[in-house]
């Protein structure tokens, strides 16, 4: 199958590296400097199974995403527009678009603006970029599909691959559930610099954690979203099996980018602010963020 990648990130390029890797033909599209590393050198994966270079085309230009009949949407969520906007004059008509970004809402904006199918999946993995052309990856990888949306051949494609697939019929709860994951870790993170072992371990950070996720499940519940599982079993089981992985909004600060705190405790805020439930703790990580983000863009 033809595959394509928008936005070769460490998302895109961990599960766009596992699908070549499988044989599959790839096309990551992407900034210049990964691009030009992937077209010299194939992409080098830095895995905890494996370290290899595995080779894929590459571009800058969302033309060579045609033909594709699988397109996975990597940008950051305050790309989604844009990225449909470049995307839709060339993709095939009967392509499927899945989503593979953080927030609750990407699908939905993607599929405003496109004709054809588009699908959210839930990411897990943690995973960063080393380098040009350089994908490192700390651990997990599985997505959480909605079989409505996915098909049992299309989720073997990903598992032959490497990515193990869950299927949900609650994906909008699944996608809140990673949403709050991302509210307790990747602020705190990102204001402290922190990978989420040691962020956990910290004095005075449980507290605030479960905070933040009363707050957003007091949201959900006010948007009529069922969260399935154990949610604070789920905040505690990332740092367990995340240790050593720094918040992707901690490496937007690092790289002096915009973050999309506006996506995680943003979106929490204003919902909450919309639906009357107050969002104090939320509050403040996003405005901390916001400040050191802009502290940070501006210094760059």
């Amino acid at each position: 199958m033809k595959i394509a990648v928008m936005g070769a990130g460490a998302v895109g390029c961990y599960y766009g590296g596992m699908l070549a890797r499988a044989g599959h033909e790839l096309v990551l599209i992407g900034r210049a400097q990964h691009v030009d590393a992937v077209r010299r050198d194939g992409l080098f994966m830095d895995t905890q199974a494996f370290k290899e270079h595995v080779a894929m085309q590459a571009s800058t230009s969302a033309s060579a995403l045609q033909g594709a009949q699988l397109v996975l949407c990597c940008v950051k969520s305050t790309d989604t527009e844009n990225a449909a906007a470049e995307m839709a004059p060339h993709l095939e008509s009967g392509a499927l678009v899945l989503s593979l970004q953080n927030g609750v809402d990407n699908a939905k904006r993607l599929q405003r603006l496109l004709p054809q199918r588009v699908a959210p999946a839930v990411v897990y993995v943690a995973s960063e970029m080393a380098g040009p052309g350089h994908v490192r990856h700390h651990g997990r990888g599985e997505l959480v599909v909605d079989p409505a949306a996915v098909s049992n051949e299309l989720a073997k494609l990903f598992i032959d691959a490497g990515i193990p697939v869950q299927f949900s019929d609650n994906v909008e709860g699944a996608l809140w559930a990673k949403l709050i994951l991302n509210c307790a870790y990747n602020a705190l993170s990102a204001i402290t610099q922190l990978p989420y072992g040691r962020l956990a371990q910290s004095e005075g950070v449980e507290a605030v954690m479960r905070d933040v996720v009363e707050e957003c499940l007091a949201v959900a519940r006010g948007e009529g979203v069922e969260v399935p599982g154990d949610t604070w079993e789920a905040v505690l089981r990332i740092a367990r099996t995340m240790p050593a992985q720094l918040s992707s909004t901690a490496q937007d600060l690092i790289r002096h980018k915009p973050s999309e705190i506006d996506h995680l405790n943003g979106y929490v805020l204003r919902k909450g602010t919309a639906l009357g439930i107050p969002t104090p703790v939320n509050r403040v990580l996003h405005t901390v963020v916001k400040l050191l983000e802009s502290a940070s863009t501006e210094g760059a």
